[in-house]
């Protein structure tokens, strides 16, 4: 059965009783949060305890930070993990399932000068390895689950493709970590994006979706019935969270996604 979850910054309303009221509404299952950097998100407790006690669903939190655990800055790395280890927690007291991150966002690209990144990819490895074990076996002791996120080629340097994830998810080897896909970074990154969820189907945790445009879904060229079909296929039971920019009037687009993906996985 097609589950959906919007994050909450899309939805009108000023708190999220009022988001959940439009989003059931709407035909959503869920919204995913957003987890920002200072450990705002730890400080957001009292406001989710009292939207959880008042029945919103909140499964996952996406996190929204100035740098990730693959920083070329040993600091900045260190206040990352602490940071998930934070968010993790949070969304583990919640009864949720886990948190969303990139290996890194914005710090670098091979297709833009310099070209050559200042670490070399055995010790970026490295570094992701160390991070990743860390925060598993965090998740694995909170009882929830690290979602590592592929990003196209100009927003990440390091882990642009499934194959990519699961194969540092394979070296890491904690259940607690797995991939989150996001169909917008898949149709620029996949030859076959229906074919790489099939390939990468044990380590799948997670999936959001935008169009090929990063728009809503439905507003772009994606083939939405081969990826949703993929996904199907693949047993994924999660939700699809809805992680995009939003062209048109804001509340009927918000409000077209959930029939758009019914229709699209037939």
């Amino acid at each position: 059965m097609l589950k959906t979850a919007c994050q909450e910054q899309l939805l009108p309303g000023d708190t999220l009783q009022q988001k959940w009221e439009f989003a059931r509404e709407a035909g959503y299952d869920a919204i995913e949060l957003r987890g920002k950097g200072d450990f705002h998100f730890r400080e957001r407790l009292p406001e989710l305890r009292k939207a959880a006690a008042d029945g919103v669903v909140m499964p996952t939190v996406c996190v929204e930070m100035l740098h990730f655990l693959g920083d070329f800055d040993a600091d900045r790395r260190r206040d990352a993990v602490a940071q998930l280890k934070s968010q993790l927690s949070v969304i583990a007291e919640l009864g949720g399932t886990g948190a969303q991150t990139p290996a890194s966002y914005g710090m670098f690209s091979r297709r833009l000068p310099p070209f050559e990144p200042p670490r070399d990819e055995h010790a970026d490895r490295e570094v992701l390895l160390a991070g990743l074990t860390e925060l598993g076996e965090h998740a694995r002791a909170e009882g929830v689950t690290l979602f590592l996120e592929p990003l196209n080629r100009y927003e990440d340097h390091m882990v642009n493709r499934l194959e990519q994830a699961a194969d540092l998810i394979r070296e890491v080897g904690l259940d607690s970590v797995r991939i989150g896909i996001d169909s917008y970074h898949m149709n620029i990154e996949e030859a076959d994006p229906a074919a790489a969820i099939l390939a990468a189907a044990p380590y799948i945790g997670h999936a959001q979706v935008s169009d090929s445009n990063r728009f809503q879904p439905g507003a772009g060229h994606l083939d939405w019935a081969a990826w949703l079909g993929a996904l199907d296929a693949a047993g994924y039971e999660g939700h699809l969270a809805v992680e995009c920019q939003l062209t048109g009037d804001p509340v009927q687009a918000v409000r077209s996604i959930p029939p758009f993906l019914a229709r699209a996985a037939g």
